[in-house]
């Protein structure tokens, strides 16, 4: 049961998290502790809500799934865990999320208001997600790419650190990328079931044509305003430093690794599995932050 429980909480989601931590590091502060430690509780706070929602979305998708080549062996959907058990773990894990917060102290009186909201947004987006709005072509990954700038935007909650237009859209623009290549995995297996097997509802207003042209396009943007960032008048006055440009390096190395990855190797299934697995990525996020930790820090 505890192995189906874990699996259930699907923890190496838990990566995606990491991005509370984003404010904190662009803004000088990753060894400042009075910032680290409210950017850890939001951490663990997102770990749980996620969770849950995982929770809730196994349990409304059981019947879809049972005909998915994959998502069958999910918990809920094998029958490993029942519903109930899964409506309890959820039920824990979100009271869990607002009882954190509320135990927590913070610098700013109106901050655990102000999380919370953030964080009950994000419950109820995705609770929405998961009932109807994933049925919506675009609609659902726009919903999924706003979720990333949530964490962000909780980050910057929570050690009151001031949030740029460029962090909210190179984030959000690349979670919009990444959502769509996910989708194109969905194509993939539609087409190879030759329709036996829908991973999804909205399956037939996406086609492969439709996602390579939109992932190529979010793709292409998304390395323009990374660069534009990096070159701002703003940005580099404020970080100090004329070199922040090299960094595009490695995020257009690592973009076109996961367009080689999406059309040449069809391995565009989960961001966080690919990023697990494929050590070119690892080696361009290493690189990028180790250059980052040398501008901003040393």
């Amino acid at each position: 049961m505890n192995k189906h429980i874990l699996k259930l909480l699907r923890p190496h989601q838990w990566l995606k998290n990491g991005f509370v931590f984003t404010p904190l590091f662009f803004d000088r502060h990753a060894t400042d502790w009075q910032f680290i430690w409210p950017s850890i509780v939001i951490f663990v706070a997102f770990c749980l809500a996620a969770s849950g929602i995982y929770c809730f979305n196994d349990i409304h998708d059981a019947a879809a799934d049972r005909q998915h080549p994959l998502k069958r062996m999910r918990p809920v959907a094998s029958g490993a865990i029942g519903k109930g058990t899964a409506y309890t773990i959820m039920a824990v894990l979100w009271i869990a999320v607002f009882a954190l917060l509320a135990l927590c102290r913070f610098d700013h009186a109106d901050t655990k208001l102000n999380l919370c909201l953030v964080l009950l947004f994000y419950v109820i987006m995705n609770i929405a997600y998961c009932v109807k709005l994933k049925e919506i072509a675009i609609l659902d990954v726009i919903i999924i790419a706003i979720g990333f700038v949530l964490r962000i935007v909780a980050g910057g909650v929570a050690t009151g650190i001031f949030l740029s237009h460029w962090i909210i859209l190179t984030t959000f623009l690349l979670a919009l990328f990444l959502a769509l290549a996910k989708r194109r995995d969905d194509i993939v297996i539609y087409q190879q079931s030759e329709g036996e097997v829908k991973p999804r509802k909205n399956v037939d207003r996406y086609n492969l044509n439709f996602l390579d042209q939109a992932i190529t396009i979010m793709g292409s943007v998304t390395i323009v305003c990374y660069i534009l960032y990096t070159v701002s008048e703003e940005v580099v006055e404020r970080i100090g430093s004329p070199y922040l440009y090299v960094t595009s390096l490695f995020v257009l190395t690592g973009i076109l690794r996961y367009m080689q990855l999406t059309f040449v190797d069809k391995k565009s299934g989960s961001p966080t599995k690919v990023l697990i697995a494929d050590h070119i990525i690892q080696a361009c996020v290493v690189c990028w932050i180790a250059a980052f930790v040398i501008i901003l820090y040393l």
